[in-house]
């Protein structure tokens, strides 16, 4: 007897159909499982068997061959155990679904030896792209239902133990589809942090501002104690709210690589801070199946790199791409894969080796040569890619302990950002579009200069020798500068303050 079940895999954050396909025939006993399996999925014939006989189902003594189509498409993990499972029981007559449902419906999970379902990777991604392959229903194990149920025109049936399925396919037990409830929380979880508690570094947060409002990427260079990484952390919490596709897309990424922990949705912006010794596999994606990295973890967030000058130069030069693309591309022999990878870089190093070049304070103990090779771990062209490159001194004690110091709020810096995004967001009629995004078209059509404004640009770029990036860098910038402060052209003193933010270069040849 042969039956056809169809089920489906994710390669990337893309869900591909596989049809299960069960054949009983006389012969051997035995249980074959062919199409490009990987290992978990060859053992799924001692799982499948047990959960069966402790179930209470016995096997029929047949030669059991299972195929997984297509054959070229690679299969991985243990989703397939709950498709095959009923499979057999449908080839073997202990089930009879009718094909219409079958055809319809997608079957993922893995089984434990006592016949419970277990959770997997992917369910979100899979329940996103079901309409696309002509699915109406999915069948999930029940720990995954609220994740896949956030998506809408799709029948979610969450199971928990294969009798409970087993019963409800022979129409003696009712299921109850999973409730589509996209209603979520995106406001930050960590309330401690608050750009109220920071004193001093005005510039840095003006500048964490036009970054947050025009997701523009920003580099901190400053000595150690200065407030760097203090001041990215708390960038989270004036981001613009994140959107319900955004949060769909960061999800997907986060359930294919099993890091949802039990949630059904990613609601807020992710911030990723990788340690230095991070290899490019681990920063980009990888593996012999390859698997999402930090940057797509990141996706729709923050990436922040601490002492970047502490990575490996190969490691981070791999960023060039992606960060213009915004997606990034694995290759394998077989196949590649592709991962969406729009984050917003934060990135904070030391000026020199012991951290006080350039100090007020303290005295640098290095050498020039040495300054010099460790500033070379940066490439131009990767700080061509950083639009906003600002300095952070070291707070002086009368700013520390000056207690009528206020400085703004994390809210009060949202709102003007609110403004700003909202201005984009008609600009280019989508939510999910920045500035920091605008192509060198949008870029000559949306960034209208005044006539002093257009002198001034005309005399720097020789003098800073702009690339042409660069340049539209500052156009960018100086865009989202006029846009905090609602001007539909962009001004001289727009633009002055964004020429500032591109000062690396020139800091350090001041201080040499």
């Amino acid at each position: 007897m042969h039956t056809k079940i169809f089920s489906a895999t994710t390669i990337g954050v893309d869900a591909h159909c596989v049809e299960v396909e069960v054949d009983l025939s006389l012969g051997l006993i035995n249980f074959f499982i062919v199409g490009l399996p990987d290992v978990a999925i060859k053992e799924s014939r001692q799982r499948i068997q047990t959960a069966l006989k402790n179930s209470g189902i016995k096997l029929p003594e047949r030669k059991i061959t299972v195929n997984l189509a297509p054959a070229d498409l690679k299969k991985e993990g243990t989703l397939f155990d709950l498709p095959i499972a009923i499979g057999i029981l449908q080839a073997a007559q202990l089930l009879k679904i009718s094909q219409t449902f079958l055809n319809e419906t997608i079957f993922i999970g893995e089984l434990s030896l006592d016949g419970s379902i277990k959770p997997i990777k992917g369910a979100l991604a899979i329940a996103y792209d079901a309409q696309k392959l002509g699915k109406k229903r999915i069948i999930v194990p029940h720990a995954n239902a609220q994740e896949a149920a956030l998506i809408k025109d799709i029948e979610v049936i969450g199971v928990s133990h294969l009798i409970q399925l087993v019963s409800f396919l022979r129409n003696e037990r009712p299921l109850t589809p999973a409730q589509h409830n996209p209603v979520f929380s995106s406001e930050p979880t960590d309330t401690l942090l608050d750009f109220a508690q920071v004193k001093g570094q005005e510039q840095a947060k003006r500048a964490l501002t036009i970054a947050a409002a025009g997701g523009h990427n920003i580099l901190f260079i400053g000595p150690p104690g200065s407030g760097k990484t203090m001041l990215a952390k708390r960038l989270a919490t004036i981001m613009p709210q994140i959107s319900f596709d955004q949060m769909l897309e960061t999800s997907k990424i986060y359930s294919v690589s099993g890091k949802l922990n039990g949630a059904s949705v990613l609601a807020t912006r992710p911030f990723r801070n990788p340690h230095h010794t991070i290899s490019q596999a681990g920063l980009v994606g990888g593996g012999s199946f390859p698997q999402p990295g930090e940057i797509s973890l990141a996706h729709n967030g923050i990436l922040f790199l601490d002492e970047l000058t502490e990575f490996k130069r190969d490691t981070i030069e791999v960023l060039r791409q992606p960060l213009e693309s915004k997606q990034v591309c694995i290759s394998r022999a077989l196949h590649s894969v592709t991962y969406p990878a729009s984050f917003l870089l934060v990135a904070a190093l030391n000026p020199c080796p012991c951290g006080f070049f350039g100090d007020t304070k303290r005295d640098c103990l290095c050498s020039s040569q040495s300054i010099d090779k460790y500033l070379k771990k940066l490439s131009g062209p990767l700080l061509d890619r950083i639009d906003l490159q600002i300095h952070v001194p070291a707070v002086d004690y009368d700013t520390l302990k000056d207690t009528t110091l206020q400085g703004k709020s994390s809210a009060d810096m949202k709102t003007s950002i609110a403004r700003a995004t909202e201005t984009q967001s008609e600009r280019f009629t989508s939510s999910n579009r920045s500035n920091g995004s605008m192509t060198s078209d949008e870029v000559e059509k949306h960034c209208i200069l005044s006539s002093e404004a257009e002198e001034l640009i005309r005399k720097v770029f020789d003098k800073l020798n702009l690339s042409m990036r660069g340049y539209h860098k500052v156009l960018k910038v100086a865009r989202t500068i006029a846009d905090l402060e609602t001007s539909s052209i962009i001004e001289i003193g727009h633009l002055k303050e964004a020429l500032t933010y591109r000062s690396l270069d020139r800091y350090f040849e001041k201080q040499h």
